[in-house]
């Protein structure tokens, strides 16, 4: 086994539709728009999964949940990452932190920044002070700038040891 700590970034997008719901780290932020996606579309579950697949060399989402999969349509995204960390468990490994950002011009993401580091937290076997998560807009410069698009970016790593 091997015991070198490992660091994996993750990211996703996901075009924007009105009405719905917008989650985001497992929490709802918004039922005025929705991600067009194959599951829930939570971009920042969605981030952290690949992050953790890449941290293993074991791919992405994508390949270990395929959107041509119709079991996974309007799949809940813990599913996803459980199936994650039982892939980290399974290697040796635990989360040391991880750092998550997400890019969104409305709503304003600030105010539900500790409900989703809450979370998150039991869920990547961690403390809270292991998960940071960031929010920035891009400035009406592209999709996301202009409220079309939703984006994250997830770094972590993987520390050897169980938690």
């Amino acid at each position: 086994m091997n015991q070198n700590p490992r660091i994996g970034h993750g990211y996703d997008i996901h075009r924007l539709q009105p009405g719905g719901k917008l989650i985001i780290g497992g929490v709802i932020v918004s039922t005025d728009q929705s991600p067009i996606a194959h599951s829930d579309g939570d971009v920042a579950i969605h981030a952290l999964v690949d992050a953790i697949l890449g941290a293993l060399g074991k791919g992405d989402i994508g390949q270990m949940f395929p959107p041509s999969d119709p079991k996974w349509k309007n799949a809940d995204s813990f599913i996803f990452l459980n199936a994650a960390m039982d892939e980290i468990k399974s290697a040796g490994y635990r989360i040391g932190n991880a750092d998550i950002t997400i890019l969104l011009d409305r709503p304003r993401l600030a105010p539900f920044r500790d409900q989703i580091r809450q979370k998150l937290a039991p869920l990547l076997n961690c403390n809270l002070t292991d998960i940071n998560i960031k929010f920035d807009t891009n400035e009406n410069c592209d999709a996301v700038g202009f409220g079309q698009a939703i984006v994250a970016h997830a770094v972590l790593i993987l520390l050897p040891g169980n938690p």
